[in-house]
């Protein structure tokens, strides 16, 4: 241990130049997960937040299937006597609206029925009531745009007018953020055409998909079963909450591009750690083999060994780790980013365990070296 510290004071200038180069590998690993997650919520945390455990979708729509498929009145009505089941339509639509103090906003119409287990209620304001069949409850990303309770929001092109009675939390749909508003009223914008006016019962009674909490028995094979039956009956495609997250606008492919950045990045690490602990054994052979000439046992090169790589690796993945959760602090919600204490302590255990791992690659060498080399063996 004493000789394994005292190289790592000696070679300062080395193993601060890899550490430097392992603690903007762990930001670099950090950044990325917070952007991953990030993204993720900015995509689909209106969805995550809904209380369901599963979503029902028109059967035929394989993807996008909140804006392509679409569930009548009848098929809601089947899935509302379903025995043991709570169903409520769901309406998804993005729209864009104007405000009267003429603050324009993109916003993703959410249309539940009041009181449903998916109405988000209001944080601050009144929530939304069936008696007041034009209130609209905004997301926080909308207040910090200019919304404000009381305002009068028209929707573009279709001059439907909303009033915003209340607000809820941070809540967005496909980097859009969200606006809650009775099914009637999300009928309107997903089926008024421009240039008219037409009341909720001119309109076709369809929504976007059924929201369902469904008991836990359908984790077990009759209850696949029994869920399989009831899709054939209502002519629907049920999937659990997390895999309607697909459904999404980008959502598939934005993980899929972040994910493998992640991957490309554990790759790196342990080729780069491993490269320069190569290099630096090469350097040392002749002192390694001096301490095997000294009667030191191949056990405690290793160590040696392990212990300047675990100083440089854990020493370079907690820096980077304070880089990464600034960088956090930095951005705050200006930009979709996320990093939660429980993904920023995996991401960097496992950025440190490949780079250890990178270092292992070394191991032989150090326990293979020859004491003769020290003693004349080599000339």
């Amino acid at each position: 241990m004493f000789l394994a510290l005292l190289e790592l004071k000696a070679a300062r200038g080395r193993f601060l130049l890899m550490g430097s180069v392992v603690v903007l590998v762990a930001a670099l690993v950090g950044i990325v997960s917070g952007f991953t997650t990030g993204l993720g919520d900015d995509t689909v945390s209106a969805l995550r937040k809904l209380p369901a455990t599963h979503i029902a979708f028109a059967a035929g729509s394989d993807s996008d299937q909140f804006a392509r498929g679409l569930i009548d009145d009848r098929t809601a009505a089947g899935w509302r006597r379903e025995e043991g089941t709570e169903a409520t339509p769901l309406g998804v639509s993005l729209t864009r609206g104007t405000t009267g103090r003429g603050t324009e906003v993109d916003l993703a119409a959410f249309g539940v029925e009041p009181g449903a287990f998916t109405d988000p209620g209001a944080d601050d304001g009144a929530p939304l009531d069936a008696a007041v069949p034009h209130g609209v409850v905004v997301s926080r990303q909308l207040v910090t745009e200019g919304v404000r309770i009381g305002d009068t929001l028209t929707v573009d092109r279709l001059g439907i007018t909303l009033d915003v009675v209340g607000t809820t939390g941070r809540s967005s749909y496909g980097h859009v953020p969200v606006a809650y508003v009775t099914t009637d009223t999300w009928r309107r914008i997903r089926f008024t055409a421009p240039g008219t006016e037409d009341l909720p019962a001119d309109l076709p009674t369809q929504y976007s998909a059924m929201a369902l909490r469904l008991p836990a028995a359908t984790d077990t094979d009759t209850g696949a079963a029994t869920l399989a039956e009831a899709d054939r009956r209502h002519d629907t495609t049920t999937v659990p909450l997390e895999e309607a997250f697909a459904a999404a606008p980008g959502y598939e492919g934005e993980r899929l591009t972040m994910t493998s950045i992640q991957t490309f990045l554990f790759l790196i690490a342990p080729l780069v750690v491993g490269a320069f602990f190569a290099v630096w054994t090469v350097q040392r052979t002749p002192e390694l083999a001096l301490l095997r000439a000294l009667g030191a046992s191949r056990r405690r090169l290793l160590g040696h060994t392990l212990v300047q790589a675990a100083a440089v690796v854990v020493t370079g993945t907690a820096a980077g780790a304070a880089l990464a959760s600034a960088v956090g602090l930095l951005v705050g919600e200006q930009v979709p980013f996320s990093l939660p204490a429980t993904t920023l302590t995996a991401t960097m255990a496992a950025v440190a365990l490949v780079g250890l791992a990178g270092s292992a690659l070394t191991l032989r060498r150090v326990t293979t070296v020859d004491p003769m080399t020290m003693l004349g063996a080599a000339r």
